[in-house]
């Protein structure tokens, strides 16, 4: 794939070219793809296709050249009936990234209006790592408003000498304001494959009819619900990946958090989940499990991002 290096506050003539294939309306598509390259000199941002709000800034090097760090900008700020995110990350070879978000994602309350065609709410984010290439994937939480209709849907592709390491955190309404989660839909789907090969495949859905909300095989009236995953196949040994989980239990042991989490390997993943009440927590361990794995996989102690801190 030939790339070109692009001022970051410009669109690529690609990206003017496209239109979606229907008639926007009220619709709001957004497209954002970012395509990182690795050079003599470290790991650039060196193409991007944009269309409407979706944006980044410039890439930041806090941890030196070889690893950029960027921010996925959405100035409206949360996703309403209509709205179509498409967001692709390409990491070229040996390339590495640390990519996240100044703060959450929102699903609003879908509206009723038969105008605009269709009620639903989608945003897709496709991660393609090629050889040698590291994304850490770190995005804020997402808050499913009451009402929404919301289709967020995370899809993985992976070279097995490449490592991935991202989560989610997804708030159910707003509990701390008396807004629980009790009209509308979500559908949430994470998918991770590795030499085009499945590894992992999961779905839930959940709407004011679904048992799931309150069930104790469910989510047993919890709001809020994590997944951290780390593909680290060529990289991490099933030996080494048992002493890393191992680590990351005694770290729950001493937060007496167990009830909280847990930590278990699929396919090779290394698969961590959270189900409470409190998105703050979850980020904090899930950055605390984070801190714990990079040095199986990275050089470099963990460095978080800047914006974070603001």
């Amino acid at each position: 794939m030939n790339t070109q290096e692009v001022d970051d506050n410009k669109q690529s003539d690609e990206s003017l070219a496209w239109q979606p294939d229907i008639d926007l309306g009220n619709h709001w598509f957004a497209k954002l793809h970012l395509h990182l390259t690795h050079r003599s000199q470290g790991t650039s941002l060196s193409h991007i296709e944009r269309v409407g709000p979706l944006s980044v800034q410039k890439a930041f090097y806090p941890e030196g050249p070889d690893c950029a760090h960027l921010y996925l900008l959405h100035p409206p700020a949360g996703i309403v009936s209509g709205d179509e995110l498409d967001i692709q990350i390409h990491m070229g070879e040996q390339s590495q990234a640390l990519i996240t978000t100044p703060g959450a994602n929102r699903f609003y309350r879908a509206r009723t209006d038969s105008s605009i065609g269709k009620s639903q709410q989608i945003q897709r984010v496709s991660c393609y790592l090629h050889a040698k290439s590291v994304l850490e994937h770190l995005p804020q939480e997402t808050i499913i408003y009451n009402g929404a209709d919301a289709l967020n849907q995370v899809d993985i592709h992976i070279d097995s000498s490449a490592v991935y390491l991202g989560w989610d955190v997804i708030c159910l309404g707003l509990p701390a304001a008396n807004d629980p989660f009790k009209h509308g839909q979500l559908t949430q789907l994470n998918r991770v494959f590795c030499d085009n090969h499945l590894l992992f495949h999961d779905r839930i859905h959940l709407s004011s009819k679904s048992p799931l909300l309150d069930h104790s095989i469910g989510l047993a009236g919890s709001p809020v619900f994590g997944t951290f995953i780390l593909s680290a196949p060529t990289i991490i040994s099933p030996e080494k990946a048992e002493t890393l989980i191992t680590q990351i239990r005694e770290l729950l042991a001493h937060r007496d958090l167990q009830h909280a989490f847990s930590i278990t390997q699929i396919n090779g993943l290394i698969l961590a989940r959270y189900l409470g009440s409190r998105s703050d927590l979850c980020k904090q361990i899930f950055t605390q499990m984070w801190q714990i794995c990079r040095p199986y996989y990275c050089v470099r102690a963990a460095t978080s991002p800047r914006i974070w801190f603001t």
